[in-house]
C-alpha cells in the first residue's frame, strides 16, 4: 500500500496533475490524461511510456 504523504506529492509526469488510487490499490489514476501508472513492490511506475490507457 502506497503511503498517503507520498500520494499527496506525486504528480501525473504528463499533466503534472494530481492522481488518484484506483479501487484495487495496485495503481496510480491521472483522470485528465486517463493514464494508470502500476504500482509494483510498493513502487509507483510513473514513466508515461509504462502507463496504461485507461477508459
Amino acid at each position: 500500500m502506497i503511503n498517503e504523504e507520498l500520494l499527496e506529492i506525486l504528480a501525473c509526469p504528463k499533466c503534472k496533475g494530481s492522481l488518484s488510487l484506483n479501487d484495487d490499490e495496485d495503481g496510480l489514476i491521472c483522470d485528465t490524461c486517463k493514464l494508470l501508472y502500476e504500482i509494483r513492490d510498493d513502487i509507483p511506475i510513473m514513466l508515461i511510456d509504462e502507463a496504461k490507457e485507461i477508459d
